[in-house]
């Protein structure tokens, strides 16, 4: 449940909370304030999403079917959290921040598309196998396309962590 109370600004410890609230030379055109917490936060929530794409790929190629249906969703449901506090915590932040940086600001939003682009191809992958429920039949067909669907999470999520969240400063 960490990613959605710091989603939804779960109460904020004494020194993220002087470290967020802005000052006189802050840009005042910002909308989103700098979270020293954010980016581990992020990395966490990596982490954890996974260990239960592998830990569902593992139960399917084992033959256990029992619960997969429920084990998709909520991987879904933690993956939108965690898309969802990037989109509004991290990027619109990293936008802002990267402005007048034309060459960042470009990268950024090339990792923002890219990203939308790789949610909806997972997105759509839980949504065929919650709609045609996998077992003997489906069971060579959801592990190939898992594997293919997890080579590009651990590519994108190799890429966020080495170079898109290291742009985000105070």
């Amino acid at each position: 449940m960490g990613l959605l109370k710091r989603l939804f600004g779960g109460k904020p410890d004494t020194d993220t909370a002087r470290t967020a609230t802005p000052d006189a030379g802050q840009d005042a055109g910002r909308t989103i304030r700098y979270d020293p917490g954010l980016v581990d936060g992020l990395k966490d929530d990596h982490q954890e999403l996974v260990a239960m794409y592998t830990a569902l790929g593992e139960r399917v190629a084992a033959g256990d079917f029992h619960g997969v249906d429920a084990a998709l969703q909520e991987f879904k449901i933690r993956l939108e959290a965690h898309l969802l506090t990037e989109n509004v915590r991290f990027y619109v932040y990293v936008e802002q921040s990267m402005a007048e940086d034309e060459v960042n600001y470009e990268l950024i939003r090339g990792f923002r598309k890219e990203m939308n682009s790789i949610a909806r191809a997972v997105v759509e992958f839980v949504r065929r196998y919650r709609q045609q429920p996998v077992g003997p039949a489906t069971q060579a067909q959801f592990i190939r396309e898992h594997g293919e669907v997890g080579r590009l999470l651990a590519q994108r999520i190799a890429r966020e962590e080495s170079e898109l969240y290291v742009l985000y400063q105070p």
